[in-house]
């Protein structure tokens, strides 16, 4: 069995939602974890874990961080993790993968499918083995609780429903006797 963990310094967890549907704004969980534990090279087989800390969140704009950690969206005071556990891996080329897992949003888990791009093996100047991921999918936050929306004096909307997750993930492979002091 081959373990993983995120490098988190060399990664970044992302999401777009349109805005007054003209434009997309960004954002990203700038704390987060996750773990890899695989057999087979390839990573068909792989089972996935994976927490972001929803205070984390920013938006370069402090007054709609501050409304996305309070109770209108994240409610980081009762929720403060978002997580996913993965179901199945699909391998399509040797490139290419499917992701099913259960995602958990402020108490709300449902199956998501995400789209992942893996883009190789490098050892780094130190002599760490690391993977390199692009993953992408999508979701509807109101199906995550996350149903807070306004009105515009013409009548559309100011937020929609459907958000983009867009994630760069670079992992690094964990010695055996790292594993034993980390339970």
């Amino acid at each position: 069995m081959t373990h993983w963990k995120i490098d988190a310094s060399h990664s970044e967890i992302g999401f777009k939602v349109k805005h007054l549907m003209i434009t997309n704004v960004s954002g990203y969980f700038t704390e987060f974890s996750g773990m890899i534990h695989n057999e087979s090279a390839d990573f068909h087989d792989a089972t996935i874990t994976f927490e972001a800390v929803t205070a984390s969140i920013t938006t370069n704009n402090k007054q709609r961080d501050e409304h996305l950690k309070g109770d209108d969206f994240f409610d980081t005071a009762h929720h403060p993790k978002i997580s996913f556990v993965s179901k199945k891996v699909k391998k399509i080329t040797d490139e290419d993968y499917k992701l099913i897992g259960d995602l958990t949003i402020k108490g709300h888990t449902h199956s998501i499918e995400l789209e992942v791009t893996r883009h190789g093996a490098v050892t780094d100047p130190y002599g760490q083995e690391k993977e390199g991921f692009s993953i992408k999918g999508r979701l509807h936050r109101a199906d995550y609780g996350l149903r807070w929306n306004a009105a515009t004096e013409a009548g559309s909307i100011v937020l929609s429903d459907e958000v983009k997750l867009l994630m760069e993930v670079q992992v690094v492979k964990v010695p055996a006797q790292e594993l034993v002091g980390a339970n």
